[in-house]
């Protein structure tokens, strides 16, 4: 049974999320304070994702994301709040999560979110036609086995959702991208959540790969429309 962690301080709601996963196969681990998350994560190293609520008394959902990527790059992370406004998204997902939802939130809602994450984490079907082991990109060599990025040859930490964009663009290498082809393949089909998620994670990519963030040489932006990978 894949565990997952919810951290949310209004018991109501709480409740409302803690049912609608176990009702959908997931074991829960509950949380209402960003102090008592990072113990009980530390205490449930196998949990796959977690929800963490923004607006929180003492450590808020935003800096618990930042300790957790701090220490684990793999795990998936869902920021709650319910506050739709664009800086709270932008701080969220700069911070490391992989996905953000705005109550209210539908319980069918919530589970595909969450299954479409633990997806792109490895957990759906294994392909059907095997892949070469690694794609090699001087100076990037992406190790599929592994799911992992290297630099000339320094490791670079991806959290899944950045290995899965990275290695969409390395498989279609200069190749212009939609914003709305990222989204469906890397966040699957009937995607909930907004398009702007794509660019989101381009800009924590560009910090994380390329030499000058701000004039970026390796994820080019097509104007209008995506992004192509410009590797030689």
């Amino acid at each position: 049974m894949k565990k997952v962690l919810v951290l949310e301080d209004e018991s109501s709601i709480r409740g409302f999320i803690v049912i609608n996963l176990e009702r959908a196969g997931y074991e829960v681990v509950e949380a209402e304070s960003g102090e008592e998350a990072l113990e009980k994560l530390a205490a449930n190293p196998d949990t796959r994702a977690v929800l963490l609520d923004i607006m929180l008394p003492g450590i808020d959902g935003i800096e618990v994301c930042r300790r957790i990527r701090l220490s684990d790059p793999h795990i998936g992370i869902i920021m709650l709040s319910a506050r739709s406004q664009e800086m709270d998204k932008v701080t969220g997902l700069m911070s490391g999560a992989d996905d953000y939802m705005t109550k209210p939130f539908s319980p069918a809602e919530l589970t595909a979110r969450v299954d479409a994450l633990l997806r792109r984490m490895g957990d759906g079907a294994a392909a059907a036609e095997p892949k070469p082991e690694e794609l090699v990109q001087p100076p990037f060599r992406l190790n599929q086995t592994n799911r992992t990025l290297e630099k000339n040859g320094e490791r670079v930490k991806l959290t899944q959702v950045e290995y899965a964009i990275v290695k969409l663009f390395m498989e279609n290498k200069g190749k212009a991208l939609s914003r709305e082809e990222i989204l469906d393949t890397v966040w699957g089909h009937g995607y909930f959540g907004e398009p702007k998620i794509v660019d989101v994670n381009v800009r924590r990519l560009r910090i994380k790969l390329e030499d000058e963030a701000q004039d970026p040489k390796y994820i080019l932006t097509v104007w209008g429309y995506g992004y192509k990978w410009n590797v030689e």
